[in-house]
């Protein structure tokens, strides 16, 4: 018989439901390219969970994809979930990119991400189209989060709606083997946003590249600056010039809290201060945050950019536009938050210029809108790992995933600041960093955030969750909302949100430390241990109390939790010990009034805060009375430890009582006889990490999570990393969601989806 051909192998069709930060990534013309290249016939579409993929071909083939696609993503893709589904041959020819569907929206979508070297490289060649271009972006990189106005991410649904994209740019986004396919954003100057110069009256002095050339000749001649970038308007200065940053000080009234610098490259970046390999990972990462970096002696900026700061908070230009004005001066610059004090950055030009119209000179603005504010991220690399100070652009909103279904929960956050979360599936969306609920637009900022959160996953919550103060205004805006609500008390939210970032559950003992939180016992918590557990928490140990004369005014005064400190040592004779810096600080008159408050109990609450014991030993050390910013004194005490040393001060475990007592007799005795501040502060600090030791000893926990704001001292978070590794515990500490209360609502969520259980908050 003649030999017959083999039958033909049947098809297979494998349908692939894809989650995760799949849409604005180039992922389509990824899955194009691995279908055609395996042969394999079908279609690809974005929808409002992710990215739906059908192919057909042989089994091989098909099962090849299913092994290669998560294997071989496109920059910045992260697949979260597949599920395929293998199915009878349809019949496909070719492979298509369908338009989007719809449906249940919780496609993740991706944060704004720094230029890549292509656009760079396209903007800096003079024969390319996009030459110095400043909206130049691909599916690689470019504005994601601040555009996009609801879900699935095309552009019919950003900001880019208006730029109807020129025949060049329309090839380019129809083209599967461009990197500019379905790049939402994708434009040029033919058809794309473009930049204006105006004065403080709106008057355009310039456009498109004249605009950017003239603004970064004013940079040169010591002007300010307000800059659209890509989540809001940034104040730049040339950093070297005294009179320059003078000025933007004394126009936003802001004193002495230092200011950010963005500089032109690595090199810059190195001249000026040291750089680790995983720092300049960093740096120069699609996320590109602000990166806390050690000076260099000698540094070549203003001493008023960061006075008294061993530490400079440095980032690279992350958008084409700064780019451009970086490449025209090529000089490190003030870059920090078009706001005033406390209120939420602008975003829109007139804004701006009400805002801003007393602050800046000269303003670059463009005419791209955005969907809504979003600031610089800050970020510290802490014993070989990045740790998220402020959590914004390149960071908000990817989700920190759960280990199982959430309830549909909104978390409000704090009153400092302010985040806010939503709870979806088995994903947390944390907003980007909100600032501090005080002033009327920074609460319409926060109700913002929610309603545009909630919005884009079409999100209707069961429940909201806030913290257990009944003053916050995110509190009463909970209780304000007709839903069940869960308060939360707030070092246990903390705590909750230190192990969601390292993506454990309880058991661990918390050791919880900040300013203040609402304490069940009535008193201001600050320096709590708590042993958390599924059900609940049990406080294990705490600071020995003391009051605080004045109660508020004891955060912006140190002098005064030194008072309060010196009162609870030795009652009202201590308040002759003039000899002491914060008791000479103030005048008889109101130094009697304060002495009096105190022995009344008025408006002298008692509080076990470590951040204020930090604020009583650097008034006590004679570093600072007064502060103009949150965390200053506690700042300065941590710089002052450098080349500090000296045994530890003692702070004795007493029942579940932390005494300061030991310590403060110690520190006095050492003023008396001259001790250097760095040898108090150092002795200080390893004295808090020997308390924290010796409570983990006691409850026989082995994991320590690390939270609240003080432990964004760096010298405080290293030596109890270190020491608890060196006695056998596992420390945790944060990751991407940040220590202070800008991490609260993860916590807030973590803790009512158990009370939501049936497990009780609080023990």
């Amino acid at each position: 018989m003649p030999n017959e051909a083999p039958p033909a192998r049947p098809r297979e069709r494998l349908r692939l439901a894809v989650r995760g930060a799949v849409q604005g990534v180039g992922f389509r013309p990824f899955v194009h390219r691995l279908a055609g290249e395996l042969e394999l016939d079908g279609w690809v579409r974005n929808d409002a969970s992710g990215v739906m993929i059908e192919v057909e071909g042989s089994a091989e083939a098909v099962r090849t994809f299913l092994v290669r696609l998560p294997l071989e993503l496109p920059p910045h893709a992260a697949v979260t979930g597949l599920e395929p589904t293998f199915l009878d041959a349809a019949g496909f020819s070719g492979f298509e990119i369908r338009p989007s569907a719809g449906g249940a929206k919780t496609a993740l979508i991706l944060p704004d991400i720094a230029a890549c070297a292509e656009c760079l490289g396209e903007m800096r060649d003079p024969k390319n189209r996009r030459h110095r271009y400043p909206f130049t972006n691909c599916t690689h990189c470019g504005p994601r989060y601040t555009i996009v106005e609801s879900l699935p991410y095309d552009r019919p649904n950003t900001t880019m709606k208006s730029f109807r994209m020129c025949a060049a740019c329309q090839a380019e986004y129809d083209d599967p083997r461009d990197r500019r396919f379905h790049a939402q954003p994708t434009a040029c100057p033919d058809c794309g946003p473009q930049v204006r110069l105006w004065d403080r009256s709106g008057n355009v002095l310039a456009q498109r590249d004249a605009a950017i050339r003239r603004a970064a000749r004013a940079l040169a001649e010591g002007r300010v600056l307000a800059v659209k970038g890509v989540g809001g308007f940034q104040l730049w200065a040339d950093a070297r010039d005294p009179a320059a940053v003078r000025a933007l000080r004394e126009r936003k009234r802001r004193r002495e809290k230092p200011f950010a610098l963005m500089v032109p490259d690595l090199a810059a970046a190195r001249a000026l201060c040291e750089v680790s390999a995983m720092e300049e990972r960093l740096l120069a990462s699609g996320e590109a945050p602000i990166v806390l970096l050690r000076r260099r002696p000698g540094a070549a900026i203003d001493a008023r950019v960061a006075p008294g700061n061993p530490w400079l908070g440095l980032m690279l230009p992350h958008a084409p536009l700064q780019h451009l004005l970086l490449q025209d001066f090529p000089f490190p610059v003030v870059a920090t938050s078009g706001n005033l004090s406390e209120e939420p950055i602008a975003t829109d030009e007139l804004r701006a210029r009400e805002d801003l119209g007393e602050i800046a000179d000269l303003f670059l603005v463009h005419d791209r809108p955005i969907a809504r504010p979003v600031d610089d991220s800050i970020v510290a690399v802490v014993e070989g790992r990045e740790m998220v100070l402020r959590r914004a652009r390149g960071y908000a909103p990817l989700p920190v995933p759960a280990r199982e279904e959430l309830p549909r929960l909104l978390a409000v956050g704090g009153h400092l600041k302010s985040a806010v979360a939503v709870a979806h599936g088995r994903q947390v969306f944390v907003s980007q960093h909100l600032g501090d609920l005080s002033t009327e637009r920074a609460y319409a900022a926060f109700t913002d955030a929610i309603a545009s959160l909630s919005g884009l996953y079409g999100f209707a919550p069961e429940a909201v969750v806030c913290d257990s103060h009944p003053d916050y205004a995110s509190t009463r805006h909970a209780r304000g909302l007709g839903l069940p609500v869960v308060a939360v008390q707030h070092h246990h939210a903390h705590v909750l949100s230190c192990l969601a970032d390292n993506g454990l559950e309880p058991p661990a003992l918390g050791v919880a430390w900040d300013g203040s939180g609402w304490g069940p016992d009535g008193t201001v918590w600050g320096g709590e241990f708590l042993r958390v557990s599924p059900e609940g928490f049990v406080r294990a140990a705490h600071l020995r109390t003391f009051p605080l004369p004045g109660g508020e005014a004891a955060v912006r005064e140190p002098r005064r939790a030194a008072l309060g400190l010196l009162y609870a040592f030795a009652g009202a004779r201590a308040l002759e010990w003039d000899h002491l810096a914060p008791v000479a600080d103030f005048a008889p008159a109101p130094r009697a009034a304060l002495g009096a408050m105190l022995a009344r109990g008025l408006s002298s609450p008692a509080t076990s805060s470590v951040g204020r014991l930090f604020d009583a030993v650097a008034a006590l050390a004679g570093l600072r009375q007064t502060t103009t910013f949150e965390g200053q004194a506690a700042m300065e005490l941590e710089h002052a430890a450098e080349g500090g040393s000296g045994e530890a001060y003692p702070f004795p475990l007493d029942g579940e009582v932390i005494d300061w007592e030991p310590m403060l007799r110690l520190l006095l005795a050492d003023l008396r006889r001259g001790v250097p501040a760095a040898d108090v502060s150092a002795r200080f600090h390893d004295g808090l990490v020997s308390a924290i030791v010796a409570v983990a000893a006691r409850t026989g926990e082995r994991r320590v999570a690390l939270t609240g704001g003080c432990f964004q001292n760096r010298l405080l978070l290293t030596r109890a990393i270190r020491r608890l590794r060196a006695e056998g515990f596992e420390p945790l500490w944060h990751q991407r969601v940040p220590p202070n209360d800008g991490g609260l609502a993860l916590g807030q969520i973590a803790a009512a989806a158990r009370v939501l259980k049936g497990a009780a908050p609080c023990a």
